[in-house]
């Protein structure tokens, strides 16, 4: 799964890649009209500080439409088969762009709105600069999903408890926390994690981060399911 996870965070940025026959549908937008939305394999816009990506990267995906009306209120409805792999990942993200130590404080707080079949699961997915590493936090799953890598146990960070994954796709180094107990709202305090990773582990030094990912990893969604993020803040200081 991770190494379709690098593939995506590079191929959003480029918007003419291979097309995956792709169809366009209506988008399922909130009562009151989006300020932006698209259908758009790899459409992508910013609002409030945020990059919103549409993001279908993965191999035999079905339909999928992106709305927003902030950068931090999104949502998709998507249709994808009930086939194995990862179809989508769309997502908002927020650049940080500052190394572990030089971070008094990174925070993200979540509320989501997501259905209760398909196969999927709602992540933060952070990179450093340099695409080395990749640290994934599941707040919630559903349906045949789970992480790369082997069990590390568990650990209680940032307010939530996590089962531990490490792993590797040949391109980068993967470390997933999976929440113990599945959550549509709440508040991460990520760098604790980080510094976990770094001090306690020595899994990597003192790296920079780059972008802070949140959204929604889509397996299959057939029949066309809908999934909201009713607010989203990553904060850093």
């Amino acid at each position: 799964m991770a190494s379709r996870t690098l593939t995506r965070a590079v191929k959003v940025l480029i918007a003419p890649a291979l097309a995956l026959g792709v169809t366009v549908g209506v988008a399922s937008a909130p009562a009151s009209a989006a300020v932006w939305s698209t259908c758009d394999q790899w459409g992508n816009t910013n609002l409030n500080g945020y990059t919103l990506y549409n993001n279908i990267w993965g191999s035999g995906a079905g339909s999928q439409c992106f709305w927003a009306n902030s950068g931090t209120n999104w949502g998709v409805n998507a249709n994808h088969p009930n086939t194995g792999g990862i179809k989508s990942y769309p997502n908002s993200t927020k650049a940080i762009n500052k190394t572990i130590t030089s971070l008094g404080s990174l925070n993200s707080s979540y509320n989501v709105s997501v259905p209760s079949s398909g196969a999927y699961n709602t992540s933060y997915d952070i990179w450093d600069t340099n695409h080395a590493y990749e640290i994934m936090l599941w707040v919630n799953k559903t349906g045949a999903v789970g992480p790369l890598g082997t069990a590390q146990g568990n650990v209680t960070l940032g307010g939530h408890s996590w089962s531990v994954y490490k792993g590797t796709n040949g391109a980068n180094q993967v470390f997933s926390f999976i929440r113990t107990s599945n959550s549509t709202s709440g508040t991460v305090q990520i760098l604790p994690i980080l510094k976990w990773i770094k001090d306690t582990k020595g899994w990597f030094g003192n790296v920079t981060i780059g972008d802070v990912q949140f959204g929604y990893e889509i397996t299959s969604s057939s029949g066309g399911l809908n999934f909201t993020t009713n607010n989203l803040t990553v904060s850093s200081s």
